[in-house]
């Protein structure tokens, strides 16, 4: 159980959650692991099989606790709250913001580009002595335009759609030299450019299934916080679709995903004899490899980073829902500005 902000996350399966006193208690095989005052609280959100008893439910029902139930893969099940909640407050803050949210849109594309500089940046440090000087010098120079296309981005003068731009000029430059990031052995897995419904090779392949986890974890994020994960800021409302989502995971694609993918295919736990074409050209990968990328992806959402504006450690599986929280507070007033998440 690890309590950020003003929610607490348990995340231990086997747990037990009760009502002791003034206090919420968390217990694992009948000895308590931990102890917080409900006073401190403004939700809970478990993840996977953890008894919630009765009595903790009816006094958070009461006073406004809302707790999130969520599964083993961190998939919104359900959220139970009381009578008395300031979701519509909320969401009705998001709605007004929807139309003129420049600087959240900004905040998210400056946390976008900046995460796909440092990945570049990442391995320029690690392997760049490597690596041939024309690669080098290639990711350098794409590192050094996606400076100057944050620098533009801080403009108070950009809106939405000049922002918008920006991120798909990043992103062009991006996957235009995510090639030289790959150093597996197999030619199936060279990449040959961002390529989605469907994609076409094996890397696109172990990217496209990686942003799908992360979608999910950054919807059931936005259903656990309470506000709409289909009006988003970033991207335009479109019927099914979870545009808030999407804009959440943006500044988190490029440190959990990508760099996942290539950490898998570097490593050669995943090899080409891991990924299957089907007539119609599609790649998919085989049933053990996209368990291998579960565990993987599991492994590492509980990594632990410094968030860098709350100055605290949490695991990589928790961001999205700090960032949901933070996009919330920013909603309500409590904070000037939505935080980006900067990896480093």
């Amino acid at each position: 159980m690890k309590k950020l902000l003003n929610t607490v996350y348990v995340t231990s399966e086997g747990a037990a959650l009760k009502k002791d006193g003034e206090n919420l208690v968390a217990e694992v095989e009948g000895a308590e692991k931990a102890r917080v005052p409900l006073h401190m609280l403004a939700s809970i959100v478990v993840f996977g099989p953890i008894l919630v008893s009765p009595a903790l439910i009816g006094v958070c029902a009461e006073r406004g606790i809302t707790l999130a139930l969520l599964d083993r893969a961190g998939r919104f099940q359900a959220r139970i709250e009381g009578p008395v909640s300031g979701n519509v407050l909320l969401r009705r803050a998001q709605y007004r913001l929807a139309d003129r949210a420049e600087d959240v849109v900004r905040s998210i594309v400056m946390g976008k580009i900046a995460n796909q500089r440092a990945v570049i940046r990442r391995a320029l440090r690690d392997y760049g002595d490597e690596m041939p000087s024309e690669t080098r010098d290639a990711l350098a120079a794409a590192t050094e335009r996606m400076a100057m296309i944050l620098r533009r981005v801080q403009l108070k003068d950009e809106t939405v759609d000049l922002m918008r731009g920006s991120e798909g000029e990043a992103a062009t430059l991006y996957f235009g030299v995510f090639g030289h990031l790959i150093r597996s052995p197999d030619a199936e897995l060279r990449w040959t450019g961002r390529s989605r419904r469907p994609p076409l090779d094996g890397m696109n392949a172990l990217l496209s299934f990686l942003y799908t986890l992360l979608t999910h974890d950054c919807r059931s994020a936005c259903e656990a916080i309470g506000v709409d994960p289909a009006v988003g800021f970033l991207h335009r409302d479109r019927p099914g679709r979870p545009s808030l989502a999407l804009d959440l995971m943006e500044e988190l694609r490029a440190p959990l995903a990508d760099r996942l993918a290539l950490s898998l295919v570097n490593r050669r736990q995943l090899r080409a004899g891991d990924f299957r074409r089907m007539e119609g050209g599609a790649v998919l990968m085989t049933d053990d490899a996209r368990r291998l990328v579960l565990t993987a992806w599991q492994e590492r959402k509980r990594e632990e980073r410094l968030h860098p504006f709350l100055q605290e450690k949490a695991p990589f599986g928790l961001v999205p829902y700090l960032q949901a929280q933070m996009l919330a507070r920013h909603l309500r007033g409590d904070i000037d500005a939505y935080p980006p998440w900067f990896w480093s």
